[in-house]
């Protein structure tokens, strides 16, 4: 399927970076496309790895609060109790 470009300034960017030696118009455009997709897939990693660093440390800061050594033990009548 073509692709129509109707914007002005995208037209003269387009033939800014295209006007240089072996590289067409099509390669620009395949250019910016592949950039901009690899730019959110890494900005989805980092917000990934952000969230994941933010769990980790909230489930640290539990367990530090909670002392699991020194608690008391988690029995059957124990988690019964929980959904009466």
């Amino acid at each position: 399927m073509p692709l129509s470009v109707t914007d002005a300034e995208v037209e003269r960017l387009t033939e800014e970076l295209a006007s240089r030696p072996g590289i067409s118009k099509t390669e620009v455009i395949r250019k910016a496309f592949q950039h901009e997709t690899a730019r959110e897939t890494t900005a989805q990693q980092e917000q990934h790895s952000d969230y994941v660093e933010r769990v980790l440390a909230f489930a640290r800061a539990l367990r530090a609060e909670g002392d699991p050594e020194n608690g008391l033990p988690i029995t059957k009548e124990w988690r019964d109790s929980l959904y009466e």
